[in-house]
């Protein structure tokens, strides 16, 4: 997706739709220059308005405050903001999450399998 960052892994690692709910799972460094990658995936996914809408962390390794402002941009997008789940952030990930103040206005769950089921 990135394609003026050769050698670097996609932002988007894929898509999943599990019963109801959608997954985009995100991998490696999130920063300007693939946050247009990461809000292109999630605005097209608030779009289909799926019962949970959950933004898996797992392989993120770090992500910078252009990647939060569009988290925050995708979340204002669907309707009950209960839907818009985070999970499985890394230490870091869950680290930057704390800093801004995130954590308090997110729903951040330990794993994909919660935050499907919640």
């Amino acid at each position: 997706m990135s394609e003026g960052n050769p050698g670097r892994e996609p932002a988007v690692a894929g898509i999943d739709h599990v019963d109801g709910g959608t997954v985009v799972r995100l991998a490696g460094e999130l920063d300007l220059y693939n946050a247009g990658d990461v809000r292109q995936a999630l605005l097209v996914a608030c779009e289909e308005e799926p019962q949970r809408l959950v933004v898996d962390l797992a392989a993120v390794s770090f992500f910078d405050s252009t990647v939060l402002g569009v988290l925050v941009e995708a979340r204002s997008r669907v309707t009950d903001k209960s839907t818009f789940m985070l999970a499985a952030p890394g230490k870091e990930t869950r680290r930057a999450l704390d800093l801004s103040g995130l954590d308090k206005h997110f729903v951040v769950l330990d794993t994909v399998e919660q935050a499907l089921g919640s």
